[in-house]
């Protein structure tokens, strides 16, 4: 697989940051290798600083030509609220990649796309791509509220017809993801579901395909350190056998997927990820 890297430090200026969303930020960053190589699906390993935490970040958008990728942060820990804060003429100090497998592409038939929260970021990709090919790509996007949903105008460009949904009801469909989707599957006919998101929002979706059944593909979010398998930080059980998510996944059959162990070990850290928020005076809301 070609990776990018440059050992230099602020090898990768940000050439535009935009909000998104709250505490969510959109950015450009020059890294043309990765740009040349990437596919949907497929992910990098980001260090703001070079002393840095190493944090995977998936690939929302690639200008091969530019030499450009655009990565979606949204600020819920120390790093991430780091990067949130850069600003254009900043730079990363690292970018490696890209990772992971792409997503299958192909040409299955009516494909619904259910993403929640940033999720979206990860599921654009895969919509124009699966558009691209003759898919009928229905999207499902959720949020908590209005202002949490984001890059709808692009998934309206990418899909046939795009279904919101928010917890509170400002926009939408009042209610979750699963809502919409179980009424979907009753009135037309899925061939295939990609989703991501929170673990439970995914655990969900895959409970709602499996006894009709629909594959479920789901893109996991497990802690990651080097993503290339040799930490072991990204271990997720699947069918019952130990894999891992940054080489060979991160999507895998969500029916097959031990969620409730991937959602304990996405906690393991949290207690220190609180204190490091202490520590510089903000508060994880």
């Amino acid at each position: 697989m070609p990776w990018a890297y440059d050992g230099d430090v602020g090898r990768f200026p940000i050439r535009r940051v935009t909000s998104v969303g709250p505490d969510i930020a959109r950015m450009v960053v020059d890294a043309p290798r990765v740009a040349a190589h990437a596919h949907p699906g497929q992910f990098v390993i980001v260090r703001a600083t070079s002393n840095g935490e190493r944090i995977p970040l998936t690939i929302s958008h690639w200008a091969r030509d530019i030499g450009s990728i655009e990565l979606v942060v949204q600020a819920v820990g120390r790093t991430t609220r780091d990067l949130v804060g850069m600003r254009p003429g900043d730079a990363l100090a690292d970018v490696l990649g890209p990772l992971g497998r792409p997503t299958e592409i192909d040409s299955f038939g009516t494909v619904a796309v259910v993403a929640g929260g940033v999720g979206a970021a990860i599921a654009l990709p895969v919509a124009y791509a699966l558009a691209a090919v003759g898919n009928d790509v229905v999207g499902v996007l959720g949020a908590r509220s209005s202002e949490h949903l984001i890059l709808v105008p692009e998934f309206s460009e990418a899909c046939a017809v795009v279904h919101l949904v928010t917890e509170d009801g400002s926009s939408g469909r009042r209610g979750l993801v699963t809502d919409e989707l179980s009424d979907l599957i009753t009135r037309t006919t899925v061939d295939r579901v990609f989703t991501v998101g929170p673990i439970a929002m995914m655990r969900a979706v895959a409970e709602v395909t499996r006894p009709v059944p629909i594959p479920t593909v789901a893109s996991l979010n497990p802690i990651m350190v080097d993503g290339t398998g040799m930490c072991g930080g990204c271990r997720v059980n699947v069918a019952g056998v130990q894999r891992f998510a940054c080489v060979d996944g991160p999507e895998f059959d969500a029916h097959a997927v031990d969620f409730d162990g991937l959602e304990a070990r996405n906690r393991a850290y949290r207690r220190f990820e609180e204190c490091q928020l202490a520590l510089t005076g903000v508060q994880d809301g």
